[in-house]
């Protein structure tokens, strides 16, 4: 249709004013755009809303968002009448500690958070971005899932974010922060990024719900117990990590920042560190008790060594009999991995090698040094084990060791047998730097079952078979089990003095700092899943 000369005339009539004051208009509604009452029901539940949270995790007044404007296009089941700026999710970029993070976290009040075609967009537009300028990506997931009301475009949405996640994968942190629901295709997200984050009592996640595992199966779990934060920190190894409120996690958020790199061609960010890298500490040298089979609690140890007694751990309550977390020596970050002889005298289960390898692996995609502490008998037997496959899992963390190209540094404290040995950053995995102390045990086995199974028929004629079999125990400790046999052969590098440990980690790390290793061409190894 043409236009007309009275067209025109009211065109003129609408100001430069005008258009400004619509502008301001529509970014005040996309500020509050389930209005105050929606605000208001979020804060009932304990829980902050998207924009809150976003603010939290930025530095202040660092955060520029993208497509605050955008709305869904939408047009059935009522879908028309209602078009709030921004989707349901608040998206964009700004710091945290001056270094840039991308961000994409989902709005509750608007659509419960539901993922459409135009809030995946967002998403992943942001991710893109994140990708490209090589900056971590943070999405803070609050959401009832796919949204119905646009059906196959809204499981595309989904599609799209996960084929980022594995796009970015080993280029960029990747962290997912649960604050509410989060249920259904939408748990796949988190699963692969390299972190995630709960909240006591407010966040959830879970494949099927409790209606339907009661209909399907006849159980009867509730929320928390199907996916609350303690489930997925101590049963299925899902959170990384959980916090008492959305302030907590946040803060938390933050400070595992900390210690990555912002992406794969970055080396981690270095603090000047008041720790005295000459430090000794003579405390170690009473760690390790005396008697073989009395344990002790290897973060002790891990506190003693590192700067300032600084130490994150990640899964501090799954698989607990190894320890995997962040720390600083000579103020440059490390990842650590550590047998905890505290819990099933530190034997490596199937549970304990997913966390550990995986941990591995984070840490050679992102150039970060891995120290390992070691004190493993052995893998945990039985047929539960066998059955579910501790073969195939042990082989994860020996894959992913051998695999790593970082600067790896070893300190064995105690027992070191077997597979087990093998399979913990020892040097025949090509370990830069292998340490041990006095009281380390590196042998097949440990002596008693040794003994018991090299001189049996002996032990079974002697006089007093008990005195024997206690003799001969002493005899191969003495003779096989020290730690100087094992650095006759080059095993281990130096036989060290527990108080030294600091100090001669910190020389290493400077030597292996320019360490550079070249491996074979190829598309991708085979790791044993």
């Amino acid at each position: 249709m043409a236009t007309t000369d009275k067209d025109v005339e009211t065109a003129k009539t609408i100001t430069v004013e005008e258009r400004i004051d619509e502008l301001r208009k529509r970014r005040k509604a996309a500020l509050t755009p389930g209005g105050r009452d929606a605000a208001k029901k979020q804060h009932e539940r304990g829980k902050l809303t998207a924009r809150e949270r976003v603010e939290l995790l930025m530095d202040r007044g660092s955060f520029v968002e993208t497509d605050p404007l955008a709305v869904h296009r939408a047009h059935d089941f009522g879908m028309d009448r209602k078009r709030p700026p921004g989707d349901g999710v608040v998206t964009g970029y700004g710091t945290v500690d001056g270094r840039k993070v991308f961000v994409a976290s989902q709005d509750f009040a608007v659509f419960g958070g539901s993922m459409g075609e135009v809030h995946a967009q967002k998403v992943c537009k942001v991710m893109d971005l994140a990708i490209s300028t090589g900056a971590p990506f943070v999405q803070i997931n609050d959401s009832g899932g796919a949204r119905i009301q646009e059906g196959a475009a809204s499981l595309a949405g989904y599609g799209f974010i996960f084929e980022r996640n594995v796009r970015a994968s080993g280029v960029i942190p990747q962290i997912s922060v649960i604050m509410g629901p989060c249920a259904g295709g939408a748990v796949y997200s988190p699963a692969i990024t390299d972190f995630t984050f709960m909240v006591k009592e407010t966040s959830h996640m879970f494949i099927t719900g409790p209606d339907v595992i009661k209909t399907v199966t006849g159980e009867e779990v509730t929320f928390e117990e199907l996916g609350g934060a303690m489930t997925h920190a101590t049963k299925s190894g899902v959170a990384s990590l959980i916090g008492e409120d959305d302030e907590d996690v946040l803060n938390r958020v933050r400070y595992l920042l900390s210690f990555l790199p912002s992406n794969n061609l970055e080396d981690p960010p270095a603090y000047a560190t008041t720790d005295d890298p000459e430090r000794m500490d003579d405390g170690l040298t009473h760690v390790v008790p005396d008697r073989a089979k009395e344990p002790y609690d290897m973060h002790e140890v891990i506190r003693r060594v590192v700067d300032d007694g600084e130490f994150l751990e990640i899964f501090p309550l799954w698989a607990m009999t190894i320890v995997t977390g962040f720390a600083r020596l000579d103020g440059h970050t490390i990842g650590i991995v550590a047998n905890q002889p505290k819990v099933n005298a530190g034997t490596l289960d199937i549970d304990a090698s997913e966390k550990a390898s995986r941990f591995v692996r984070f840490c050679d995609s992102f150039n970060i040094p891995i120290l390992t502490f070691v004190d493993v008998p052995g893998f945990l037997p039985g047929t539960q084990q066998e059955f579910g496959g501790i073969i195939r899992h042990g082989a994860k963390l020996l894959y992913a060791f051998a695999e790593a190209t970082v600067p790896r540094m070893t300190v064995i404290t105690k027992k070191a047998y077997g597979g087990a040995y093998l399979v913990m950053n020892s040097k025949h995995l090509r370990a830069d730097v292998s340490f041990a102390w006095p009281t380390a045990e590196i042998a097949v086995m440990g002596a008693e079952g040794a003994v018991n199974v090299v001189f049996r028929r002996e032990i079974e004629k002697a006089t007093d078979p008990e005195a024997r079999r206690q003799e001969l125990i002493e005899e191969y400790r003495s003779k096989f089990s020290i730690p100087y046999a094992a650095a006759e052969r080059g095993f281990i590098d130096d036989v060290i003095e527990p108080a030294e440990t600091r100090p001669r980690l910190i020389r290493a790390l400077r030597m292996l700092s320019t360490k550079r290793e070249t491996i074979p061409a190829r598309k991708h190894g085979n790791i044993p899943l």
